[in-house]
């Protein structure tokens, strides 16, 4: 009798440990909690996508939280080349600044990547060859010459060759990976590692050929909202938004289910989060989960930024097909 009486405590005891594990395991965060008291206050209709990969890798961004790129720590990832990196969901961006003649030897990527000179230049090789690719600021003009800014980008697939030399200034680079490259989390230090990375079994269709350098500034804007711009590049799995937002213009609280970084170029905002507002200003970097309520009040200044998407907004997608059309109404495609 007392040993039967000693095993049902046991088994309660048991019962109990597990049912305090699984409620751990399953509490949802806190912001969670008070983003659905928000979406009903404010009347939001949220949207769930179907289809994406389950990816347990934790971001080193805290939702809905601003921080600084100064914050994230220094990766070094070869001799003279030195990163900021930072991950989310099924993408990653690293913020590189090369000394000059500095290398990232050639390699097979494992994953798609994007790569924009933000200054200095690069020879990078694309299909087997070396191409110069640059950054170039704005000069105004004098009377005698004005210079147009020039910022290179291309688009290379998973599987390409990839290797990079930086030019007689150095350069400074923003990558952007999907999936997250796992070498690079290796590099970060973190202690567990995924061995692979899921990627989308429906895959966006790009905007940019592959291998291809193009020049930012020749893509045409898409009117976004009232007071927002956009030049959009989309590949397979992420979508990169160079936005450019007036001054004084408001974004009111709203919600999509694609997940979000965004990166303040210059200029700022308050960016609305849940039920409060941060400051934003340059190299000020937020994670925006999907379906997290947030909107933005711009300064004075105006605001641009980089924000990417996880998965490509299809919306967005629809509304630069539409300005494309409308634009090449009147200034054919094939025109120079």
């Amino acid at each position: 009798m007392k040993q039967q009486s000693t095993k049902s405590i046991i088994l309660a005891g048991l019962t109990v440990m597990i049912a305090i594990t699984l409620s751990q395991c399953t509490k949802a965060p806190e912001w969670q909690k008070k983003n659905k008291d928000l979406i009903k206050q404010y009347a939001l209709a949220e949207r769930q996508l179907t289809g994406l990969p389950k990816i347990k890798l934790e971001s080193n961004l805290d939702p809905g939280i601003v921080t600084n790129l100064d914050n994230i720590s220094n990766t070094t990832l070869y001799p003279g080349v030195e990163a900021k990196i930072y991950w989310w969901s099924g993408t990653m961006v690293a913020v590189l600044q090369l000394k000059p003649g500095a290398k990232i030897p050639e390699e097979v990527l494992p994953s798609d990547r994007f790569l924009f000179v933000l200054e200095g230049s690069v020879d990078q090789l694309i299909n087997g060859s070396s191409v110069n690719m640059i950054s170039r600021k704005r000069e105004e003009q004098d009377g005698a010459h004005s210079v147009t800014p020039r910022i290179d980008f291309v688009y290379l697939e998973k599987d390409s060759k990839n290797a990079l030399t930086a030019g007689p200034d150095g350069a400074k680079l923003f990558e952007v990976y999907s999936p997250v490259r796992t070498d690079y989390l290796v590099k970060t230090g973190i202690a567990k590692v995924p061995a692979a990375m899921a990627d989308l079994k429906i895959p966006a269709v790009p905007n940019v050929v592959p291998n291809k350098v193009y020049d930012l500034y020749n893509l045409q804007f898409t009117p976004l909202a009232a007071g927002s711009n956009s030049r959009l590049i989309t590949g397979k799995n992420v979508q990169i938004s160079f936005i450019s937002m007036d001054p004084g213009a408001l974004f009111d609280r709203h919600i999509h289910p694609e997940a979000q970084t965004m990166l303040v170029l210059r200029g700022g905002c308050n960016e609305i989060l849940l039920d409060g507002e941060q400051k934003m200003e340059k190299d000020d970097l937020v994670l925006i989960p999907g379906n997290m309520v947030h909107g933005a009040k711009v300064s004075d200044l105006g605001c641009d930024a980089i924000d990417i998407f996880w998965p490509a907004r299809a919306d967005y997608s629809a509304k630069e097909k539409a300005a494309l059309e409308a634009y090449h109404a009147i200034i054919p495609e094939d025109s120079k």
